[in-house]
């Protein structure tokens, strides 16, 4: 328990970054509330019969507990479909005043801020912490247990969006190609060939802006390539290549054949509505002839960067089958 716990106390100094969630239990409503401090209170099977009812989200304030500052606990049972299995599931607690610690059947989650002696507040920061199939129960019941402090004003679960949640914007990567490719400033067609000899090419980082991998204040043209094998047992499924998202517009290439792009280049320099495509996930299906199974295949990407910030940025950088990808096109378009 006590390496879980810090396990996830070092999670937790890490920021929570944007993802698109979708609610899958709504635990908005009656919640079992006891004032106290009892470290058996976290325990899945303790009996919370005696304990008062209050509804969350709402300050304890609001629910009969007026100017109470101190420690109190909630508690709720919820029953977890199996069908959520092999989501990537996430709790959300709307906002906590002030410090909090989580529990799922007795096991601990996440928590933000301190409690005292060390007391630190952290009544505006939102709370969505990721959960792992290790200690939920799957077509069972399920119990939340979470210890508050309320240093002063309101306290508790005092606003925002409580249940359970799957992030949709995640897809299934079959073959991970994030890491380090090869870089050239320029732009050449031959590039795009898979008998080029790219071995005085730069090292670089994707995804990541070429500006931060030493290619300040380019502007223009430039090639990223990359060796990949595909298995024989992947290549029978129908593969998309995933790039993430480009600043500004691009050309894919597979085994020297162009597979895809968006944008278009300009026949002279100028501006692009960069903003634009940058928002778009770049996702190429690999026609099956082109792939060779069980040796190099050659991926060559020229990028044309309008200005400010270029290169292969961020997101999914990869190979996907069909099926995967078009599940995930429609999580994201619920």
């Amino acid at each position: 328990m006590r390496r879980l716990l810090l396990w996830c106390a070092l999670l937790n100094i890490f920021p929570v970054f944007a993802m698109d969630l979708q609610q899958e239990i709504d635990l908005a409503g009656n919640w079992k509330f006891e004032i106290g401090d009892n470290e058996m209170f976290a325990e899945e099977l303790f009996n919370d019969e005696s304990w008062e009812i209050i509804h969350v989200p709402n300050a304890w304030e609001n629910e009969g507990f007026p100017g109470y500052d101190g420690y109190a606990w909630y508690r709720i049972q919820f029953h977890l479909p199996k069908k959520l299995q092999d989501k990537m599931l996430y709790l959300k607690l709307g906002r906590i005043d002030d410090v909090d610690q989580v529990f799922i059947n007795g096991v601990y989650v996440n928590g933000k801020g301190q409690f005292p002696p060390n007391y630190n507040t952290a009544y505006d920061m939102k709370r969505i912490y990721p959960l792992s199939n290790e200690y939920l129960n799957f077509n069972k019941e399920n119990t939340i247990a979470i210890r508050v402090f309320d240093f002063h004003g309101e306290g508790g679960i005092t606003d925002g969006h409580v249940g359970i949640y799957s992030r949709v914007d995640v897809i299934d990567i079959k073959l991970n190609l994030r890491g380090q490719w090869k870089f050239e400033k320029g732009d050449n067609l031959d590039w795009a060939k898979s008998d080029f000899n790219d071995a005085q090419w730069h090292p670089i980082e994707v995804p990541s802006i070429w500006e931060k991998q030493g290619f300040v204040n380019h502007d223009g043209f430039a090639w990223y390539r990359k060796s990949v094998v595909i298995s024989k047992d992947l290549a029978k499924s129908k593969l998309i290549l995933l790039l993430g998202k480009i600043n500004d517009a691009d050309e894919a290439y597979f085994n020297g054949i162009l597979i895809g792009g968006t944008g278009k280049f300009p026949l002279n320099t100028g501006r692009l509505r960069h903003q634009e495509l940058f928002k778009e996930e770049r996702a190429y299906f690999i026609p099956p002839y082109l792939i060779k199974t069980d040796q190099p295949n050659i991926i060559a990407v020229r990028v044309y960067d309008a200005g400010s910030n270029g290169g292969i940025a961020k997101g999914d950088i990869g190979i996907t089958t069909r099926n995967e990808y078009m599940q995930y096109v429609k999580r994201k378009n619920k």
